[in-house]
């Protein structure tokens, strides 16, 4: 009896610790599917009833078709199963329209609005907390991050259907809440940051391979990103190949590479292994330069100017034969519209006349802060953030004793907030806590100047950095009674750093980094917004005999000037733009930090260009010139010699 027992005991314990285990597979898929918005298992609906299924089976990307009446996190539970404990949520929002399938790739471009106050890395927390795994958090759960009162009194779960409303409008369904941003406001767009926040947990999505991919590209995206790719050199099942680095194609020999028609690629070559290669995209015309010794590595970028079935190879002798050939893909592309490369660069003359003697008085100040694409570079353009359209701002004078009636006006075009931090005014953020402005308004306020010097204004809406570095800066000059001593001409320049995704050179039009703006990493460096704007297209113009004045100032937002002209020494300096202090004599530099400024002045005696520089002389190869043009009769006793053409220094 105890044998037969045992013959059916054993079996029946096995059966049993089977069933549990495909249940509890069953319960921990349901429940990740909760996590991430999707289930684990299609529910079809019941056609009797008039109830929409909880949720839609399909791809992470594609969460924002999910159905607007869902529960936010729970799982389709069978009725064999008991329901597990879920927290309390918040009522579904009303019945819906279906939100647009997003895209990630695209969504990673919008997230660019986004990305100077959140990070997509788990545990980084900026101005506003980590977005990695938001989709089936509660609103201020993460850890570390000192939300508003407003959010965290919000009983919220953020998904696709509750995201979609709050990215539109934040106040609006958080009223209260400290995030200075204005929203979202095409479906497009918060279809595409939803779909890469549902990824925001793992790898940033890559650009498709087109051999692999199931179905046709989404219509719908109107921007495709640079794609990027790293290969390095290394010995595999037994041959010389190349291996990919990093998103799809890492660990990947010889990967299929893929862009699209029109679409700069830009390749990193690393030597894995010691040997000398190279790579070679023949039908692009592409070639980088040999990488010789373990370690060493070369980039190249290129425009991938056709479409079709491409290879790239390694040149050196012998290496295609032994193994070192891909596949490039390029699929086709819409032609892109072509680019109106706008001067947003403020002429160095464009500032008021001196304003001499008179009474105090109210002067009234319009400023419009507008978003602009406009020209960086030959070839190359940047998304300014301006104020009435120019980098630097308009240039404002005033003197001591008026009272400034500031009147800012924010663009409704514009996608941010914005504001004005006078470092000339005296209380809370130099007006900036009175006129911060969103899409479309208009804030003003008065204050009144009580020191006379050179001050800088700038965008205080955080982060403040970003709005700076995009082009929101100023000079404001406070005159003393009486005013400034004449001059026959009076110049206004200003120094600024861009920090772009893409390296210095390349063209197109060019997005923002925020990454290299924290690591104080520009990629260019300028006078008067763009590179040329004051050697190229408006330089400076004076002559022999003349004294000239410079209003000088450093927008930044992080690199000090050391301002000189090259081939001239200031006759006077007011440091750091002060005017209640006589001013230095005899001054070959002068250091102007960021948020400061500076007055020079010297008499022009021989003819010729003078190059305006910063004499971190580096900067100069990244954009950093200006000429001041001389003419007029030469003067051997001073200089003599015979000028070598195109010889500026």
């Amino acid at each position: 009896m105890l044998r037969t027992t045992r013959d059916w005991y054993v079996p029946m314990i096995a059966l049993v610790i089977a069933v549990c285990a495909i249940f509890g597979a069953l319960y921990l898929a349901y429940d990740r599917a909760a996590l991430f918005g999707l289930s684990a298992l299609p529910q079809t609906p019941d056609p009797q009833s008039s109830t929409p299924p909880t949720m839609i089976a399909r791809p992470a990307p594609a969460m924002l078709a999910e159905n607007s009446e869902s529960q936010p996190t729970a799982a389709p539970v069978s009725a064999a199963e008991p329901t597990p404990a879920l927290p309390q949520s918040p009522p579904p929002p009303p019945a819906a329209a279906p939100m647009a399938r997003g895209d990630a790739v695209a969504g990673r471009q919008v997230f660019k609005k986004c990305e100077a106050c959140h990070s997509l890395e788990p545990g980084k927390n900026l101005v506003g907390p980590s977005l990695a795994g938001v989709i089936g958090r509660r609103v201020g759960s993460v850890p570390s991050y000192d939300y508003s009162p407003a959010m965290k009194q919000a009983n919220i779960i953020w998904t696709p259907a509750t995201l979609d409303p709050y990215l539109t409008d934040p106040q609006k369904v958080v009223p209260g809440n400290k995030m200075p941003f204005p929203g979202l406001k095409t479906d497009r767009d918060r279809a595409d940051v939803i779909a890469l926040l549902s990824n925001a947990g793992g790898n940033p999505p890559q650009p498709a391979v087109a051999a692999s991919t199931g179905g046709a590209p989404n219509p719908g995206v109107g921007y495709l990103p640079d794609a990027k790719y790293t290969l390095r050199s290394g010995i595999a099942e037994g041959r010389l190949v190349f291996i990919g680095e990093g998103g799809d194609i890492d660990g990947k020999v010889n990967p299929v590479l893929s862009a699209a028609e029109g679409q700069v690629v830009q390749l990193t070559l690393i030597n894995g292994e010691g040997a000398e290669h190279d790579i070679v995209f023949p039908d692009q015309d592409a070639k980088s330069p040999r990488v010789t010794g373990k370690g060493a590595s070369t980039t190249i970028a290129f425009r991938a100017a056709r479409s079709g079935d491409f290879i790239y190879f390694c040149s050196v002798p012998g290496h295609r034969d032994a193994g070192m050939q891909g596949q490039f893909i390029v699929t086709p592309k819409p032609p892109a519209q072509a680019v109106v490369e706008a001067d947003i660069s403020r002429e160095p003359t464009d500032l008021p006349s001196p304003i001499g003697k008179r009474d105090p008085q109210t002067v009234r100040v319009d400023l419009l802060s507008i978003e602009v694409e406009g020209r960086l570079a030959e070839g190359t353009t940047f998304g300014y953030w301006t104020f009435n359209g120019k980098v630097p701002g308009p240039f404002i004078r005033v003197r001591v004793g008026d009272t400034i009636d500031i009147h800012l006006k924010n663009s409704p075009d514009s996608s941010m907030m914005h504001s004005v931090d006078f470092h000339a005014a005296t209380g809370p953020g130099g007006g900036a806590a009175v006129l911060q402005a969103g899409p479309g308004e208009e804030k003003s306020m008065t204050w009144k100047a009580l020191v006379p010097g050179l001050f800088v204004y700038h965008c205080a809406t955080p982060m403040v950095a970003e709005h700076i570095a995009n082009g929101m800066y100023g000079l404001i000059l406070v005159e003393p009674t009486g005013g400034l001593p004449p001059v026959d001409r009076e110049f206004y320049v200003m120094q600024g750093e861009i920090y772009t995704d893409a390296p210095f050179g390349k063209q197109g039009s060019q997005e923002f980094s925020v990454e290299k703006l924290l690591s104080e990493h520009p990629e260019y460096f300028v006078f008067n917004g763009s590179v040329g704007a004051i050697s190229k297209l408006h330089p400076l113009l004076a002559n022999v005999g003349e004294t000239v004045r410079i209003f000088f100032g450093v927008g930044g937002p992080n690199f000090t000037s050391s301002f000189h002209v090259i081939g001239e020494i200031f006759d006077k300096v007011y440091l750091l733009g002060g005017l209640e202090s006589p001013p230095l004599e005899g001054i070959q530099t002068v250091t102007v930090p960021p948020g400061g400024a500076a007055i020079t002045e010297f008499r022009l005696q021989v003819p010729g260009n003078y190059t305006l520089v910063d004499h971190a002389l580096a900067r100069a190869e990244r954009g950093l010139v200006g000429i001041l043009h001389v003419e007029g009769a030469s003067n051997p006793a001073i200089y003599n010699g015979q000028v070598m053409s195109g010889m500026g220094h």
